[in-house]
């Protein structure tokens, strides 16, 4: 009698959490099968189900990061299923039709929490930022370097910052916050040939990045291009390149040229 009353229980606030739209938190004994394009069983241990407000669904081990199931955007149904001396949470899609069900046998742990919605992620030292520091004093890359346009979109690809050196050749300047590595290489050779051909002018590359490796470095030279390691550290609310202290005027228009 107090096994079922303790599933009863349970019922009742898993019930209220998932009507409410709080994240759900409920560990114990459990059977797991799955129906829908293929079918799966998941024999009975212990494990831990994570229902959050969007009604999506989640079964975790103990083990690895990614859930053993899920499901999103469920509809979902609670019943007490005396034959099997269980607590049933389904959740069910209709397209495509899929369903799980989650036989409780005993609940060690069950819990909602008021967790905030949908806040936008804010990353701090992203390659966008990066370049809008850079945009402010090239000089931190090479003496006599002016940015001309962020951003600039080719025909395949978007320059990260297009600039002039001191001799007047256009500069493809690519930026990455992590390792150089043998993409990005031959991206910015694509672009530095897009733009010399665009433009009928000398054209240099550069890639800014905190590191590059030996093959990388190797196909660099190859092309003809060139590196600058990019020493930055990040903040909040903002990152920060080392060496980078006065701003410079940036030019706009080089469509026009």
């Amino acid at each position: 009698m107090a096994f079922h009353m303790a599933l009863a229980e349970a019922k009742t606030k898993i019930d209220e959490s998932i009507n409410s739209g709080k994240m759900l938190i409920v560990i114990g004994e459990c059977f797991v099968q799955y129906q829908g394009r293929a079918g799966s069983k998941l024999p009975k241990g212990k494990r831990m189900l994570l229902v959050k407000g969007d009604k999506s669904f989640a079964i975790h081990q103990n083990t690895k990061l990614r859930p053993i199931n899920y499901m999103m955007n469920a509809s979902a149904s609670v019943v007490l299923d005396s034959e099997k001396k269980a607590l049933v949470i389904s959740a069910l899609k209709r397209k495509p039709k899929e369903k799980i069900d989650i036989f409780f046998y005993n609940i060690d742990f069950v819990e909602s929490f008021e967790i905030e919605g949908e806040k936008e992620l804010r990353l701090f030292g992203s390659e966008r930022e990066l370049s809008d520091l850079l945009m402010q004093d090239l000089s931190v890359l090479e003496k006599g370097l002016v940015a001309l346009k962020k951003e600039q979109i080719l025909r395949k690809g978007i320059i990260d910052i297009m600039a002039e050196d001191k001799d007047k050749n256009l500069v493809v300047i690519e930026v990455k916050r992590r390792r150089a590595d043998l993409n990005s290489i031959r991206q910015l050779h694509s672009y530095m040939h897009q733009v010399a051909s665009l433009k009928g002018r000398k054209t240099r590359g550069i890639i800014c990045a905190p590191s590059i490796g030996k093959p990388s470095m190797e196909l660099l030279e190859k092309y003809g291009l060139e590196y600058c390691k990019l020493d930055y550290e990040i903040h909040n609310p903002r990152a920060e390149i080392k060496g980078l202290e006065k701003k410079q005027s940036t030019l706009f228009g080089l469509e026009k040229k």
